[in-house]
């Protein structure tokens, strides 16, 4: 089945202004009718939903592109943005929540409850985790650097990450070896972007092998890299790169 732009605008909310950029630039290329119209097919409109996605998470169009590139299973994909946006969901609904809280508190002239008002908009949800594996400090210290950087910061952070991810999976797809050099680049890369969120500490081999280790034995880490099997390629090639350090 075959859609028009204007079908598309009307269904997605785009502008044909966008569409048309994003053809141009090769993001999502139009096919053409045999009236020489633009159109879009299904496999496009699936594409089409993960831009939105990412643009949503703040990400621009020239990261998308290395992201759509690294990552050619739209469902394993997809999967991953559906649980991002199902812990988003959880997190807004806490938000909802402790606002109505706060504003039934307010009307009847109740005390307020930090923890309530609150609940929802901290990122502490791993707290107890990090500090078995890696002590209370490096918690301390992680947590006092998140919240002291700006918004702008903080999505350069995790637009630094989705492009580290569609890195290691364009290499994955590549079937490339774990200790080739552009994979060894990749992991050096990604360990540079630990030791930001470490405040300038380079993890140490240990450490590093244990994040690794983490991002398959947990899911909700594996989903970054495309599942299990993503995770493990992952793993591998930062093994390999610890063997350095």
């Amino acid at each position: 089945m075959e859609y028009s732009i204007q079908q598309v605008v009307d269904a997605a909310g785009v502008t044909s202004r966008a569409l048309r950029h994003y053809d141009t630039i090769g993001l999502l290329p139009a096919h053409r009718t045999s009236s020489g119209y633009r159109c879009y097919r299904a496999a496009d409109l699936v594409r089409l939903q993960r831009i939105l996605l990412m643009r949503e998470m703040g990400m621009g169009l020239s990261q998308i592109a290395q992201v759509l590139d690294g990552q050619t299973d739209d469902g394993a994909a997809l999967s991953a943005h559906l649980d991002h946006l199902r812990r988003e969901g959880q997190r807004l609904q806490r938000q909802i929540a402790a606002v109505e809280r706060t504003i039934a508190g307010l009307k009847n002239k109740e005390q307020l409850m930090a923890d309530d008002m609150f609940d929802g908009f901290d990122h502490t949800q791993y707290k107890q985790e990090v500090e078995e594996r890696w002590g209370e400090q490096v918690y301390a210290d992680g947590d006092r650097w998140w919240r002291s950087t700006s918004d702008e910061d903080k999505r350069g952070y995790l637009q630094e990450h989705e492009s580290i991810a569609a890195a290691w999976a364009h290499a994955r797809a590549q079937d490339l070896p774990v200790d080739s050099d552009e994979v060894q680049q990749i992991a050096a890369r990604h360990t540079a972007w630990i030791a930001i969120g470490w405040q300038g500490r380079s993890p140490s081999a240990e450490a590093l092998v244990s994040l690794a280790e983490m991002y398959v034995a947990d899911e909700r880490f594996a989903v970054n890299y495309g599942g299990v099997d993503g995770a493990t390629y992952v793993r591998d090639g930062l093994v390999a790169y610890s063997r350095t350090l």
